[in-house]
């Protein structure tokens, strides 16, 4: 059987002919060593025909579609065209030797070409790609390589800007940048509490807080001039006003040696430029929150923002996340003790990054594996359904974070929790429940509602009889343009039905139906047939002296 091989450069399809392979045996070997000696290579491998790309860009979207196992137009018609007709009913007697796999099941889909790859194929395709400046006649040195670059380029370009994985890059450049300034402002704190120590040392001991040290070294600045002026700013700052008086005493006994101004205002920009890191932290990690939400938002939910946002970087995306089996999520970032384990035949590590979760640290000692274990499958769930789910909810998250308690409260406790295709039932509830209140918001201007209110009003005071409602009416009366679920239907109809038999078992006479109408023409109504108006007068209320009519349409409960 003769063997055809595609090589798809960065010029154009290539088709070639490997004959003679009686003669090798199909051997791996023997191809691999005659791959190198083009004199040999030659004489088992001839070009049979060339399709050169008309543009870069034509090349580019030939590159994608083999990428991505498809096969083009182009490529189709450059097959039937070169290789040999096969008469129907009857095998063809040759086979296709591709690269990828994907692309050769997919011309055998629908070509019906046999294909193969293997390392046979591959070891020819090697030395087609090696000796393919010789095989093209009128090609220029270089232009073959100016040719791979560009589409390179290009190519390399494109799948930068076709960002699959959407924008976490920017939650894992954002927690890498959190933890470098936290590590940071303890430095740089750590330097300005020693740095201010040799003139104030007393001070390090009354304010604990980095940032709140910071403030007060900057608000003092020399130590003799402090005195009962700046209790005010110290109060301010601390919160407190027996630390600030404490503040001030101990500046009036205090040990420190005396600082030049030069030096004073150094510590007090330095103590500034702290500040200001501190400050910018606060406004990182709110970033990073709204980031997640958008994101990941029940992967945030269940274990928290900052835990989520470092599974995320660690992985190196959200889809590489969501791929990533339980057991695996559940040691991540706990490499090195995994492979110290495995090395030593010790003890694999219970947990990674998910330690930093309040759920680790709730469970006993005993129960610390079993809950990253259940943790680890929920943030799994979690990271799957906000890869691949459309919609932005955190109903799903919500739900896994209810488990976890429950799971908890059954390793404290003994209380059983509820099971996992229930919860999963509910979060699907109530993520439908959200989405129907948002599409049930009123469109309608509330000025159309006021005007139809007052004309009927207007109506009722001058005594006219009141026009017929439409049978598009609601069942209770509102001038609502806007279609109902049927779920909300069937909930009016069963509410309205409930009244009537409350109604039958304590009657208090004929106004007291639902509505303002009586209880027989309530039952009467409830026999009528589809879309068949009632009109019920009501009688006149003792203390009002106002006729109203209120129609209802059977119809729309039903409809």
């Amino acid at each position: 059987m003769a063997l055809y091989l595609l090589y798809e450069s960065a010029s154009g399809y290539a088709l070639f002919l490997a004959h003679s392979l009686d003669e090798i045996g199909q051997n791996t070997e023997a191809v691999r060593n005659s791959v190198s000696d083009l004199n040999r290579f030659g004489k088992v491998v001839k070009l049979v025909a060339f399709n050169p790309f008309e543009s870069a860009l034509d090349a580019l979207n030939q590159c994608n579609a083999v990428s991505e196992g498809h096969m083009t137009d182009e490529l189709r018609n450059f097959l039937e065209l070169s290789l040999p007709k096969v008469k129907e009913g009857k095998k063809p007697k040759f086979s296709l030797g591709v690269a990828e796999p994907k692309l050769g099941s997919h011309v055998n889909e629908i070509t019906k070409i046999p294909c193969q790859s293997g390392e046979f194929v591959l070891e020819f395709l090697r030395g087609v790609r090696l000796h393919f400046d010789r095989f093209i006649e009128n090609l220029k040195s270089g232009d073959l390589e100016k040719a791979q670059l560009g589409l390179g380029h290009s190519y390399s370009r494109a799948k930068v800007k076709f960002n699959v994985n959407r924008v976490d890059n920017m939650v894992i450049q954002a927690i890498f940048l959190l933890d470098t300034l936290d590590k940071d402002i303890n430095s740089f704190s750590m330097r300005v509490r020693e740095w201010y120590s040799w003139h104030f040392p007393e001070l390090a001991k009354i304010v604990n807080d980095n940032y709140l040290y910071a403030k007060v070294a900057k608000h003092v600045e020399d130590k003799s001039q402090l005195s009962e002026d700046k209790i005010p700013g110290l109060t301010d700052i601390l919160g407190d006003e027996d630390k600030a008086k404490e503040i001030v005493e101990a500046a009036k006994a205090s040990m420190g040696q005396d600082l030049s101004l030069i030096d004073l205002i150094n510590v007090k920009q330095f103590a500034q430029r702290v500040m200001d890191l501190a400050e910018y932290r606060k406004k990182l990690y709110d970033y990073l929150v709204a980031k997640m939400n958008d994101i990941a938002p029940n992967l945030a939910a269940l274990i928290g923002e900052v835990v989520g946002a470092r599974l995320i970087s660690h992985a190196g995306s959200l889809t590489n996340l969501a791929k990533c089996p339980s057991s695996t999520l559940q040691i991540l970032g706990a490499e090195k003790a995994l492979f110290r384990a495995l090395k030593t035949r010790g003890n694999t590590p219970k947990y990674g990054l998910i330690f930093h979760s309040s759920f680790i640290g709730r469970a006993s000692a005993r129960n610390k594996g079993r809950m990253a274990r259940y943790l680890a499958n929920k943030c799994s769930i979690a990271s799957r359904i906000d890869c691949f789910l459309e919609k932005n909810t955190t109903s799903f998250g919500e739900k896994l974070r209810e488990q976890v308690e429950e799971r908890l409260d059954f390793y404290d406790k003994g209380v059983a929790p509820r099971k996992n295709i229930d919860v999963m039932k509910a979060a699907i509830e109530n993520s439908q429940n959200k989405e129907m209140d948002v599409d049930e918001a009123p469109t309608e201007p509330s000025a159309r509602k006021s005007k139809k209110k007052k004309s009927k009003h207007e109506a009722a005071e001058d005594g006219e009889p009141m026009a017929e409602d439409k049978p598009t009416a609601v069942p209770n009366g509102d001038a609502s343009d806007e279609p109902r679920t049927e779920k909300k239907k069937k909930k009016e109809k069963r509410k309205l039905e409930m009244e009537l038999e409350r109604e039958k078992d304590h009657p208090t006479g004929n106004t007291n139906g639902v509505n303002g109408f009586s209880t027989e023409e309530g039952t009467a109504k409830k026999k009528k047939k589809k879309n068949k108006v009632v009109e019920v007068e009501v009688l006149p209320a003792a203390s009002e002296g106002k006729k109203k009519k209120k129609k209802k349409s059977k119809g729309d409960d039903d409809e």
